[in-house]
């Protein structure tokens, strides 16, 4: 071989090596794409991954076969059970005390959008569409085409960055508005595969944040699902007609005289609200039952139309796993499936969300990823002030320091915890007897107990107006929490170990600070002595003749003392 031809053959290996090694930058070893998908009060107790009395029903299979080839977290928890905050949460990585959303009517503007600037940051083409319900725009995406508030179940209005209309959408005027057709889950999908298929720049990767406003209370599914689970029994949860030992004074009052009024519940426990009186189902339940046979009949109705909603975000999920698939994107796509935060399907006679117990403190969370992760359940504790952290490590990107929350993808990738992964999930309910009627409380969960505060004080108030109380679950022998043993002398120990925990993530996410009125009650009611009892039973019938003189007062012919 004389000296041109070597000459050009190692022009040809080097040129060819560069090819190589840009297919590699720009195919199957690039920053992996990121798709974040959140349903609204989608529990884990109706994810057939996370086995339970429903899994036999098979509501979610396609959630389930991504599950089957992913990891699924089983101790996946929130800090605040409820829409907004949690949702804050996840874009902020940081507690609802530092954010400053702690309750329904916060507003994340767009410097605090933080997560989208960090992967717009890293190179990715970002966009959420679906429910947002954030107040402000986010404008931090490179693309958003979101519900306003809580959006219609049908015919819904989306804030478009790209729409053309001013609509009025109840008291208010939606500028730059969209109007679709139909039921809101097929819409969000189809808004979703109009993006990918029309406004995604496939010179980069991509960030979209697909959020369902299915299955939110309550519960208006497609016309097609009115025959699912048509003649189907729904399974009762062991401690939906008898609580057993759940709760305290804080939550039923002394002697249990407050059962009626704290937590909404299926059946006619709580008189105001409850599954007896509001639902589309209502007209076809037989009024005149019984209130065992009633609660039954509540329950089997509003879950079915609650896993009717269900199946159509499972069934347009298809619909996009099946153009990921079509398109070569499903494998080099980080999956993620969760819920904004738990909710209640019965247990302990609870309706909604809210509370520290594990129904709405714990979030599904499934992940998909065949480039780095084998499929698994791993039990490892995580927040969602950590599911940002852990899709910016997937992105390449450093926590920020301004963020609470620590990546989990080491944990995800191997299946094994550090040294320094989290022994406990911290919890703070804020909005005291609003909507549902809980208490305003606080929590640390580990592995093996639950210790739970509750102070029963308004957001600005520095008194109690439900009885305070502490409750503690050991969840090694009631996983259920039907069993509060906070006075059982042989956790003495514990207990006094989880409130120094308790308070160090108290201090460490800033919800310690004096500012907010109510740390007053917390830590006057902290000791809780036998004094502190006492001043207890007092809120508690102080707060019994309130409730009933104001029930009195707005229905005087009904008689309410019989509750």
């Amino acid at each position: 071989m004389n000296f041109t031809s070597k000459f050009l053959s190692i022009c040809f290996l080097f040129v060819f090596s560069c090819k190589q090694a840009n297919i590699k930058k720009e195919g199957k070893y690039q920053k992996p794409n990121i798709l974040f998908i959140m349903s609204d009060d989608h529990t884990s107790q109706a994810i057939g991954a996370y086995g339970g009395r429903l899994a036999a029903l098979n509501p979610t299979p396609t959630i389930d076969a991504i599950a089957s080839e992913g990891v699924v977290m089983k101790n996946a928890f929130c800090q605040n059970a409820i829409c907004t905050p949690s949702r804050a949460s996840i874009m902020t990585g940081q507690s609802s005390a530092v954010n400053g959303v702690p309750t329904l009517g916060g507003r994340l503007p767009v410097d605090k959008q933080y997560l989208a600037h960090e992967m717009k940051n890293a190179g990715y083409q970002t966009a959420v569409i679906g429910k947002w319900h954030l107040k402000e725009l986010p404008e931090a995406f490179d693309y958003y085409k979101v519900l306003p508030g809580q959006g219609n179940y049908f015919d819904p209005i989306f804030k478009d960055i790209e729409g053309t209309e001013t609509i009025k959408w109840r008291k208010f005027e939606i500028k730059n508005g969209t109007r679709m057709k139909g039921h809101s889950s097929d819409c969000i999908a189809d808004s979703a595969l109009e993006w990918f298929k029309n406004k995604r720049n496939t010179g980069k990767p991509f960030f979209l944040k697909l959020h369902f406003k299915a299955p939110h209370d309550m519960f208006e599914y497609a016309p097609r699902y009115e025959s699912y689970l048509n003649d189907v029994t729904i399974p009762e949860p062991e401690n939906m007609r008898d609580r057993k030992n759940n709760g305290s004074i804080a939550t039923r009052g002394y002697n249990n005289e407050l059962e009626p009024y704290i937590g909404t519940s299926i059946g006619r426990r709580n008189p105001r609200r409850n599954y007896t009186k509001s639902g589309a189902w209502v007209k076809n339940l037989d009024h005149t039952k019984s209130d065992e046979a009633i609660h039954g009949d509540a329950y089997q109705a509003y879950m079915k139309a609650y896993l009717r909603c269900v199946k159509g975000v499972d069934d347009n999920l298809k619909r996009v796993v099946d153009y990921l698939k079509a398109n070569n994107l499903y494998d080099n796509t980080v999956i993620i499936y969760t819920g904004d935060q738990g909710f209640y399907l019965g247990e302990h006679d609870y309706m909604d969300k809210r509370w520290a117990y594990e129904e709405s403190m714990r979030m599904p969370f499934i992940v998909r990823y065949p480039e780095t992760i084998k499929p698994a359940q791993i039990d490892a504790i995580v927040e969602n002030i950590d599911y940002a952290p852990t899709m910016l490590d997937f992105a390449g990107v450093e926590t920020p320091k301004y963020m609470h929350g620590k990546s989990f993808k080491t944990i995800l990738e191997t299946g094994k915890e550090p040294e320094d992964a989290k022994k406990a999930a911290y919890y703070h309910y804020w909005m005291h007897m609003t909507s549902h009627d809980n208490p305003g409380h606080i929590a640390i969960r580990t592995k093996k107990y639950k210790l739970i505060q509750f102070y029963g004080t308004p957001l600005k108030g520095d008194t109690p107006q439900t009885p305070p109380g502490w409750e503690l679950y050991d969840l090694e022998k009631d996983p259920t929490e039907d069993n509060n043993v906070y006075d059982n002398l042989e956790y003495q120990t514990i207990i006094a170990d989880l409130k120094i925990q308790l308070k160090d993530l108290r201090k460490q996410y800033g919800e310690d600070d004096p500012k907010f009125s109510f740390n007053k009650v917390i830590d006057e009611y902290w000791d809780y002595n036998a004094s502190d009892k006492k001043k207890a039973i007092q809120i508690s019938h102080d707060y019994l003749k309130k409730v009933k003189a104001n029930m009195y007062i707005n229905n005087p012919k009904k008689n309410h003392g019989k509750h």
